[in-house]
């Protein structure tokens, strides 16, 4: 029965999401609907993380077909610990949607295809098979394109076809990879290719396959020189989708990163020197690109393709503790990146726009709401104790052990341009004295709110800053969530025994 909770949040999402269609024109009881899923997600995410943790790494067969010929469902303590941060941004977004979100875009199905993305980032996580990777890819970027264009402004049009145009462009790359690998080993399993791909004497071949692998998760990922669709489009959409795709649509890329890379082409020395290069140069555009932005929104989106640097660097260096550091700051960035984007909602509610020259002294006039968004802020600079600074220990140190000094620069780059970039932000935003801003007079759009509508947005960013303190004053929690991933990756026999383990194998 442990094999079978495999599927259970794939299941309680596209239950959520189909139920919600039966109630396209009632946006009320799709909100309470939404909630109950998020909630019912949230308990059975950490049910299936609590076997994962107690028992080992959980497979399924699905249907009545062994492994490798059949659909392999896999949950290690790396999808497990993904699919609960995911379940957790999903409630807060939930509750977070009910003001941020207006009737209208309710009826066109945001509820439904909310739940449905849910569902695709789950099925992400938890496939062990390359071509149902490629097919939840495909259920997320499906679903990510109708949550873009909900509301039909131009502007989010224009975002969208960029948005989809080139995240198309990686599923055919991704594709094509998909069909070399097949046709060079016969299998899509991912554990069987771990086994027959080093035993694969064209090491040429394989190695331009996985820089084909790497190119279309490069572009889902927001790396450079492939990131220019992500400041394009993420601020154009409701802060609720924003969020959404700040925390998780980048990091599942990551994610396909580190499953890949670990498990089926383990990075050989030109690999790992391609991947440091696209790194460092991730983080020097994406932190310059956030420098010079003066909307808030689009600040916030340079500093998601700053920081994705971070991740995509620990995996560069390929050992141990770079793979626990790198794991480490995607669990941070998760939920900082949405709680940011939920602030971006609140400011707009608050200046009536998100451009920094027109914000001003929000400090003084809600210091307690001020405060509460310090901390994400402190957070994604890394400032002691809080989330961001463990990580970057991991990092540094790996990167100075291997001997990676110019990685070890750019990590020190990266987060001395964040710190400038968020005191330039609390400078704008926060201190700078409003007296000759012209939305002054919006001050009172927020606080003319009743207390039901200030919950629905205040309560969830309190609900993701928690998480954040949590992560900050109980870090040594992560850091063993971290190390068990970090064994688990770089020790593939795991995966694979759970897989193809005789004793453990169960049919659905």
């Amino acid at each position: 029965m442990n094999e079978h909770l495999t599927i259970y949040p794939i299941i309680v999402h596209l239950i959520t999401a189909v139920l919600l269609l039966f109630f396209w024109k009632k946006p009320k009881i799709q909100r309470y609907i939404s909630i109950l899923g998020s909630t019912v997600g949230i308990v059975i995410a950490g049910m299936l993380f609590h076997r994962v943790w107690e028992n080992g790494i959980l497979s399924i067969q699905l249907g009545n077909w062994e492994a490798p010929f059949g659909i392999s469902m896999v949950a290690d303590t790396l999808a497990v610990t993904l699919i609960v941060l995911t379940n957790i941004v999903s409630f807060a977004l939930s509750i977070y949607s009910t003001e941020n979100m207006v009737s209208s875009r309710i009826k066109f199905g945001y509820y439904a295809i909310f739940h449905f993305l849910i569902m695709g980032l789950s099925g992400a996580f938890l496939t062990g098979d390359l071509f149902n990777l490629y097919v939840w890819f495909e259920v997320i970027i499906i679903s990510s394109f109708v949550l873009l264009t909900i509301g039909g402004r131009k502007i989010q049009i224009e975002g969208a076809v960029k948005y989809f145009t080139l995240n198309m462009i990686s599923s055919i790359i991704f594709l094509t990879g998909i069909a070399m690998v097949y046709g060079a080993t016969g299998s899509l399993n991912m554990a069987e290719l771990s086994r027959i791909i080093p035993e694969i004497e064209n090491k040429g071949l394989m190695q331009t396959i996985s820089l084909i692998f790497f190119i279309g998760f490069g572009v889902k990922s927001g790396v450079f020189p492939l990131y220019f669709w992500l400041p394009a489009s993420y601020h154009t959409p409701p802060a609720a989708v924003s969020a959404l795709f700040a925390g998780l649509l980048t990091k599942v890329g990551i994610y396909a990163m580190l499953r890949v890379f670990t498990l089926i082409f383990p990075l050989g020395e030109t690999n790992q020197i391609i991947l440091m290069i696209i790194a460092g140069l991730t983080m020097f555009f994406g932190g310059i690109g956030a420098l010079v932005q003066k909307n808030i929104l689009r600040v916030f989106s340079y500093l998601i393709i700053c920081h994705i640097g971070f991740m995509v660097g620990g995996l560069s260096i390929f050992t141990q503790v770079a793979i626990v550091g790198a794991v480490m700051y995607m669990f941070h960035d998760i939920i900082v990146k949405a709680t940011l984007y939920m602030m971006g909602g609140i400011m707009f509610r608050i200046f009536g726009n998100t451009k920094m020259e027109k914000m001003g002294g929000l400090m003084d006039n809600y210091p307690k709401l001020s405060f509460l968004f310090a901390i994400p802020l402190f957070a994604l600079v890394g400032i002691p104790p809080l989330s961001g600074f463990w990580p970057k220990i991991s990092l540094f140190s790996a990167s100075y052990t291997a001997n990676e000094i110019a990685m070890l620069v750019m990590f020190i780059f990266a987060s001395l341009i964040t710190l400038i970039i968020i005191a330039k932000v609390w400078n704008n935003v926060f201190s700078q004295n409003p007296e000759s801003i012209e939305t002054k007079s919006s001050f009172k759009y927020f606080k003319d709110f009743n207390f039901a509508e200030k919950a629905a947005y205040v309560v969830p960013v309190v609900l993701l800053v928690g998480v954040t303190l949590y992560y900050s004053f109980f870090a040594e929690h992560f850091q063993l969530i971290a190390t068990r991933i970090g064994e688990e990756l770089m020790n593939t026999e795991h995966y694979y025994n759970a897989v193809f383990n005789i004793n453990e194998k169960t049919k659905l």
